[in-house]
């Protein structure tokens, strides 16, 4: 995993995410001003290598499909608790198909790691604060492929304490993730170079 000082604390104001997986590939873009720290953590995370070998664990057709606990359990129990502030912004997106939230406890402020992906239109999820970060913007079917057989059956405890050695063993069909990472874009080299040059004066 890269180091995790060198990943900026601040995310740009939009960029994308080209997550390969056992299925196939899919593009995300993440949009800061939907929810801010949300879009933070989210660049950390992918730059730092957090979401590579991730097992789609959760996957409820017609609902979502939901990822984020380290197959290493030494690398997870130090996010398991990294608890980031929700986000409260003035008019907030709703949870529809294809857009990417975190997962979250009823309590304030709980959300880690674990996102998840909008299979359909869950406006239901709105007013509990699931506040989206961004969209898949290619590859939605590939999405939809993701294997449903194990439903919610694996055990999100002994995912934490065992890692992909648990998920290997009791459901090996899972669907994975092989690599997350941020897409270049020319906006994000000018940005980039804006940045170097503000810094050189």
């Amino acid at each position: 995993m890269a180091d995790e000082a060198a990943v900026a604390d601040q995310a740009p104001e939009t960029y994308q995410v080209l997550f390969e997986t056992s299925k196939g590939n899919f593009t995300v873009e993440v949009h800061r001003g939907w929810a801010p720290n949300g879009a933070d953590r989210f660049q950390k995370l992918v730059e730092s290598g957090f979401y590579d070998d991730c097992r789609f664990f959760r996957v409820l057709p017609g609902f979502m499909v939901q990822w984020g606990i380290n197959g290493d359990p030494e690398i997870q129990k130090n996010w398991v608790k990294a608890n980031i502030k929700d986000d409260r912004v003035a008019q907030p997106k709703s949870n529809k198909r294809g857009f990417i939230t975190y997962a979250k406890s009823s309590q304030k402020n709980s959300r880690t790691s674990q996102v998840f992906i909008n299979f359909g239109d869950n406006a239901r999820l709105d007013a509990d604060g699931f506040t989206p970060f961004g969209e898949v913007v290619d590859g939605m079917d590939v999405v939809d492929a993701i294997n449903a057989q194990y439903r919610e059956q694996p055990d999100q405890s002994l995912l934490q304490e065992q890692g992909n050695v648990y998920l290997n063993k009791s459901f090996p069909k899972l669907d994975f993730i092989k690599k997350a990472s941020i897409m270049k874009t020319e906006a994000s080299d000018d940005a980039k170079a804006k940045t170097e040059k503000a810094d050189a004066k």
